[in-house]
């Protein structure tokens, strides 16, 4: 990853960037501890096989924070800020699934130096796990 130099007045409807990754037990696990959600559907084996999913899920929130990643990507340096993001999550993630997250340019706002911008994630199928918007305010120089 890197992350360049890239003022408000270059931004294009259209730009768009990537983030991919793996979600491991690791990556459960310490989203657990740091968020604190440490529901058995995404910790206890046993008790995630009795639920619709069969078997344990990723956090919804660990899969939407790859969304983090992606928006820094497209704001550059100078950063931003965000001030707004919609989620909706369309499909369970589970464990040794790669997600990809795409954020795109779909609105500039110059006279605010803000974005909207769409935001994708799919799995190694390519199904769509979380989708959604989000506006973005860009730092000046």
């Amino acid at each position: 990853m890197s992350y360049g130099a890239k003022a408000y007045e270059a931004f294009r409807i259209g730009d768009s960037t990537t983030f991919s990754k793996t979600i491991t037990e690791a990556d459960v696990l310490l989203f657990a501890a740091v968020s604190g959600d440490n529901y058995p559907l995404h910790v206890d084996e046993e008790y995630a096989k009795t639920t619709r999913f069969g078997r344990r899920a990723a956090h919804g929130m660990l899969s939407a924070s790859l969304v983090s990643t992606v928006v820094g990507l497209v704001l550059q340096k100078p950063g931003g800020i965000y001030v707004e993001q919609m989620l909706h999550f369309r499909r369970p993630v589970f464990l040794g699934d790669t997600l990809t997250a795409t954020a795109e340019v779909v609105e500039l706002i110059p006279a605010e130096r803000r974005m909207r911008v769409r935001i994708r994630i799919v799995n190694q199928h390519g199904k769509v796990v979380v989708e959604g918007d989000g506006l973005l305010q860009k730092d000046e120089r």
